[in-house]
């Protein structure tokens, strides 16, 4: 079974987002990148489903400018056995994103795909459902658990009112939630392997897709500072303050 598995660069989850001064965008000059952590928990559960034995073949696939290619290559070194890059350097929208990997599976063929649930920077959460729209394919979404056995994958969902179990005929599509698993690290050793290993790079125009962007974005802005809290003497100042300060109750 081939598991194909989409994965994004996005701003490291450990470094403080600046907003450029025109508002147009995010800064991203001299800013770490890394893969979307979901996405590291996607490729997490495509590898182990190797080591069990149910995968035959894990590849990553992102969409994106030649800079991609590391975060890539962190695939190989977290156990994908080949990348493919999806190279462009328009502003990569979910759609258009759905569409291109929906052109790359028609060509392999893959029998589950994992997605991250939404990346950390754009929180959109719907490629992996509008690639399954696309695709006509099943899905399971926000997993915390997967059991894949006689040709179908059983996915326990997170729902709002607890955990919710789905079975799917594959091919299915899958998005990984936080409590799917916990990703490993790359080792040295395997660091070294990945940079031999297969990244094959195509084009969105060789994939018969248009990558134009459909949403315009007009204007990026940073939260509201917080104000600082203040400590009160007693029960009777708090409900004062909320009262009449912060008028939260009446």
């Amino acid at each position: 079974m081939k598991v194909l598995v989409p994965v994004k660069r996005v701003v490291d989850y450990n470094v403080k987002i600046r907003v450029k001064p025109d508002n147009s965008g995010v800064d991203l000059s001299n800013v770490k990148m890394s893969v979307n952590p979901f996405c590291e928990i996607a490729i997490e559960e495509a590898v182990r489903l190797k080591e069990a034995g149910t995968a035959t073949e894990v590849v990553a696939v992102t969409v994106g400018s030649s800079a991609s290619q590391e975060q890539l290559r962190t695939c190989l070194a977290l156990g994908a056995d080949r990348a493919v890059l999806i190279e462009t350097d328009a502003d990569a929208q979910p759609l258009g994103i759905a569409k291109a990997l929906k052109a790359l599976q028609e060509k392999e063929g893959a029998e589950l795909v994992i997605f991250g649930k939404q990346s950390i920077d754009g929180d959109n959460s719907q490629t992996g459902q509008m690639f399954a729209a696309l695709t006509g394919m099943p899905q399971g979404t926000f997993a915390s658990e997967v059991k894949i056995a006689d040709g179908r994958i059983d996915v326990t969902r997170e729902i709002d009112g607890g955990l919710q179990t789905v079975s799917l005929k594959l091919p299915a599509v899958v998005t990984t939630d936080l409590r799917l698993n916990e990703p490993r690290y790359a080792s040295l050793p395997n660091i070294m392997k990945a940079k031999k290993k297969p990244l094959d790079v195509v084009t969105p125009d060789e994939l018969g897709v248009d990558l134009t962007p459909s949403v315009e974005v007009l204007s990026v802005e940073p939260p509201a500072e917080r104000q600082a809290g203040i400590k009160v003497e007693s029960v009777e100042e708090l409900v004062d303050k909320l009262k009449n300060e912060a008028k939260v109750i009446s």
